[in-house]
């Protein structure tokens, strides 16, 4: 074998090996990158639901608002929640209510503040079979309330259309909501209310709870490196001895 040709055989090797490598030790870079990324989200979200409520924003500041910064918020108001108008929103379980479990239906309704605004208000969680309006009626007139900003839930690909003909929903998107039942002009965000407006639906506090993984996915990409320039550097160990002895 020549000396050209036996470096070839072993440059095109060595370069895929080296991107590679460098990719793997990217990715677990990133995902440092994202695991302190992640803490301090947690770290946001605990603050704020932890937090003493705040009197919710006026209208004309509403759209100064961003779900980044203020999701999870705590507020607190007066509304008085529309007895007849409310939309149901099929669950079974919530990732920030872990009280709630089983099939039911979140209960979506607007709130008319006391300058005439509407916010669409999430009044909790009642479970299947309950979802007659008849068993969760609002209380009359104006009342005090508290709850947690959110904003509209992307629709995943998985998730079934919304059947407005049956009152039937399946994302908690309350501004599609509101088209639908001509509920008005609304707020950009919904309230899920933690203060209870009768013994259903079963409002409550909110938890949010989000995995943090990435440093074992860091360690694993790292480790996967490592793994590669081990074998690397056996496979070119023995190529050399090879090489040696066929010049012998």
């Amino acid at each position: 074998m020549s000396g050209s040709a036996g470096s070839r055989r072993i440059w095109w090797p060595s370069l895929f090996a080296l991107v590679v490598f460098i990719v793997l030790i990217g990715l677990g870079t990133w995902q440092l990158e994202r695991k302190a990324w992640k803490e301090a989200l947690i770290g946001a979200l605990d603050e704020r639901v932890s937090a003493e409520p705040v009197p919710l924003p006026a209208p004309e500041r509403w759209p100064m608002l961003d779900p980044a910064r203020d999701e999870f918020r705590r507020m607190a108001f007066a509304a008085t929640i529309a007895p007849d108008r409310e939309a149901l929103v099929y669950a079974t379980g919530s990732s920030v209510r872990p009280d709630i479990s089983g099939p039911g239906y979140w209960v979506f309704a607007p709130a008319e503040l006391a300058d005439g605004s509407v916010v669409v208000v999430n009044r909790g969680f009642v479970p299947e079979g309950q979802q007659d309006p008849n068993t969760h009626m609002p209380p009359a007139g104006r009342v005090d309330l508290i709850g947690a900003l959110r904003w509209p839930e992307p629709r995943g690909s998985f998730v079934p259309n919304d059947d407005p003909a049956r009152n039937l929903w399946f994302a908690r998107d309350h501004l599609a909501m509101a088209r639908a039942k001509d509920w008005g002009n609304v707020a950009p965000f919904y309230v899920e209310l933690e203060s209870s407006t009768g013994p259903l639906p079963r409002a409550g506090r909110l938890t949010p709870t989000l995995r943090n993984e990435h440093l074992q996915y860091a360690l694993t990409w790292y480790g996967l490196a490592a793994v590669l320039a081990v074998i690397f550097a056996l496979w070119l160990r023995s190529r050399r001895r090879d090489g040696q002895e066929q010049g012998e």
